[in-house]
């Protein structure tokens, strides 16, 4: 098959999935305005506004990183939380606000998200993330016992740093948390994109993205007046269950606040992606896959892929959950975080521990 026919059955598939999905949306916008505009549980919430004193931390290539420390200076234990893809840190909230009595907690923009820089195009991969988790580890948690907690694109990240540096498990890193990832196939499961057909199209994506580039300010137009639409495919994509609309904005906000060349310049890594083979590693130290029943984006059978290949892994599923899990099940996610990190041992302070 030709080339330029690969291209024009793809085309006419992705218009022919489009239109199914826009007579839907359009009527699920009706519904979302009256939405937005009813009671809110979490309206007094101060959703991405929980900060810090930032400071900078240079990655290996000089982008600088913002990060910022929050919770107990003397506790025993660091716990750093890796955000998703167009996240940011404000994507912890709730584990901000409810496990600083635990352990010393670190949150950081990963490279061309929220207030860190952007490095060359070139570098916009999940081995270069896994670089920049360590420059973040040995900036601000160069001693003591660190947790890792990876959400999605966080959780690949926390794999390559184990893939570049395995004699950080069990040695600084005593735990993992793997949140909402996957090991691999990550365009099979977000875009639909099968292995056969990535293979075929892999090639068109470089200029198909740059021809995107060049209309990136049409784009960012676009999605900024499209609120409503917005609205629908983050709680759409995003939870598995009805959220308050102030958590389905917050949401919405921060992936608004990613560029969408941002998005194009990372689309490459995620087909790429394929750490399975790293995954045994983590037996080293305690480790708990979490993820919900109901994501849509990395499937609950990726979070089982990843238990599978880290013997005395934990896994756990949460019924009638999405991608977000942390968002929208903070109870029972941060009920299992601090059981996780009283188990490595988050619970004793610095000074009682030397003393």
């Amino acid at each position: 098959m030709s080339r330029a026919r690969t291209a024009g059955l793809a085309g006419a598939a992705v218009g022919l999935l489009g239109a199914g999905v826009a007579v839907g949306l359009a009527a699920e916008r009706a519904l979302v305005r009256r939405e937005r505009h009813g009671p809110d549980a979490e309206a007094g919430e101060p959703l991405g506004l929980l900060h810090t004193a930032p400071r900078t931390v240079p990655a290996d290539d000089g982008v600088p990183l913002r990060v910022e420390v929050d919770g107990d200076p003397d506790a025993a234990l660091t716990v750093v939380f890796v955000h998703g893809f167009v996240l940011t840190m404000d994507s912890w909230h709730y584990q901000r606000r409810d496990l600083r009595d635990v352990a010393r907690l670190v949150f950081y923009d990963q490279r061309g998200h929220g207030a860190s820089g952007r490095g060359p195009r070139e570098h916009a991969t999940i081995d270069q993330l896994g670089r920049d988790l360590g420059s973040v580890l040995d900036a601000v948690a160069p001693r003591g016992r660190v947790v890792l907690v990876g959400h999605s694109m966080g959780g690949m990240t926390v794999m390559a740093l184990a893939q570049q540096r395995p004699e950080l498990l069990g040695t600084r890193v005593a735990g993992v948390v793997f949140m909402s990832t996957s090991p691999g196939k990550v365009a099979e499961a977000v875009f639909g994109i099968p292995t056969l057909a990535g293979r075929v199209l892999r090639p068109l994506g470089p200029g198909l993205l740059r021809g995107l580039d060049r209309r990136a300010s049409l784009i960012e137009r676009g999605r900024r007046s499209q609120s409503d639409l917005a609205y629908v495919l983050v709680r759409r994509y995003g939870f598995g269950s009805p959220v308050p609309p102030a958590v389905v904005d917050h949401l919405a906000r921060m992936v608004a606040s990613t560029p969408f060349d941002v998005m194009s310049e990372f689309f490459p890594t995620f087909v790429d992606h394929d750490k399975l083979a790293v995954l045994p590693a983590f037996a080293a130290v305690p480790t708990v896959v979490l993820a919900g029943e109901d994501d849509l984006l990395t499937p609950a059978e990726h979070s089982r892929a990843i238990a599978a290949a880290v013997p005395g892994s934990e896994l756990v599923l949460l019924a009638d959950a999405g991608h977000m899990v942390m968002l929208e099940r903070p109870a029972l996610v941060n009920l299992h975080l601090r059981a996780f990190l009283r188990r490595v041992g988050g619970t004793r302070r610095r000074r009682a521990a030397s003393a």
